[in-house]
């Protein structure tokens, strides 16, 4: 069991940038010139920034014996990584980020009235065994090179307080111009969600503490070859959207939003009652938007799939979501939920002030 953390000196980091906080989270950037991502600010690299997610993740989830002294070394690790380490065999950082996360257990020894303090509940249909559910450390690694990835990870981990619970490496293909790519499925995943600063403000980022987030992440084993036996016209039903443009089936083009009300002349929804963007709509789960930042995995026949990540304000965007996919989604017949968690994402930090010390 950790040793007792205090709210200051879990979260300090939250007063980092006293000028920026003023005026709220900076815009998400691309990578500079060197493939070099903004490390330190108000936030922390690998959520909004850079804008479209890396083409690799490294993602692990972890037990800490105790919280004295991790969060500062790993501060310390990331500055020196994500600047061009030599650990990282004189390599580019090539887009490197890493994201990092406390569970819900040590949120709770912390301040229980802290966000971010409250277990996911378990879904039906779930499958997720007690090694593969909850945490207290989350690591997302993420870049363009899975060179530099793998040796990242390496560079990182090197704690005797710190014991795995699992790991997924994932990749995904070429994105769009809004950073939306496509799953293993063959559909553009990740279309509607928070874009711009003061809705990314309104939905992705707390308040207090300032510059936080809370993650969800899902492993989700994908049934690949029995969806894509289904004809197109099926599979698209099942989605809600087109495959080839991703452009929803109440019409308008790939960037249109989905009319839940539009129908055929016969009065038939254009968008089925259990097509996945029906169920994940915000207005029939009444929740908000989650900012996805999903990778497919491949770890051989049978084994492939989704690995489900998404940043919102309030866990209840999630939960309220996914209860309303439980009630009848029909993507939910090829997908078994594997791993399953939620974090709160400290705040950004400085050379002078690691992550969530003071």
């Amino acid at each position: 069991m950790p040793t007792a953390v205090s709210r200051r000196r879990l979260l300090a980091g939250a007063g980092v940038l006293g000028a920026a906080a003023a005026c709220g989270p900076a815009p998400a950037a691309a990578p500079d010139a060197g493939g070099s991502v903004a490390t330190h600010g108000e936030t922390q690299a690998g959520v909004d920034r850079p804008a479209a997610a890396q083409a690799h993740c490294d993602l692990s989830v972890w037990d800490m014996s105790t919280v004295d002294g991790v969060l500062g070394r790993l501060s310390e690790r990331i500055t020196a990584l994500t600047a061009g380490s030599d650990r990282l065999a004189g390599q580019p950082p090539a887009g490197l980020t890493v994201t990092v996360g406390v569970g819900p257990r040590i949120v709770r020894a912390a301040d229980p009235a802290l966000p971010g303090g409250t277990d996911l509940p378990e879904f039906p249909g779930d499958r997720v065994d007690d090694r593969h559910r909850g945490g207290d450390l989350l690591l997302q690694v993420c870049g363009d090179d899975p060179v530099v990835v793998a040796l990242a990870v390496t560079g990182l981990i090197g704690d005797r307080d710190l014991t795995l619970r699992w790991r997924q490496r994932a990749f995904h293909g070429p994105v769009r111009d809004d950073g939306a790519g496509r799953n293993l499925l063959g559909f553009v995943d990740g279309i509607v969600v928070p874009r711009g600063p003061a809705e990314l403000a309104r939905q992705v980022w707390l308040g207090d503490p300032r510059g936080a987030t809370i993650a969800v992440v899902r492993r989700m084993r994908l049934d690949v070859a029995g969806f894509l036996a289904l004809p197109v016209a099926e599979q698209e039903r099942v989605f809600g959207r087109r495959r080839d443009t991703g452009e929803p089936l109440s019409g308008g083009g790939p960037d249109a939003a989905v009319d839940l009300g539009a129908k055929t002349a016969d009065g038939q929804y254009l968008v089925p009652a259990d097509a996945h963007v029906r169920r994940a709509h915000p207005l029939t789960s009444g929740s908000g938007l989650m900012l996805r930042r999903s990778y497919n995995f491949d770890d051989g026949p049978g084994d492939q799939g989704l690995l489900f990540v998404s940043f919102q304000r309030d866990l209840r965007t999630f939960v309220a979501t996914q209860h309303r996919l439980a009630e009848g989604d029909a993507l939910l017949r090829f997908a078994i939920t594997t791993a399953s968690a939620t974090f709160l994402v400290l705040p950004g930090f400085t050379r002078d002030r690691p992550l969530g010390l003071g």
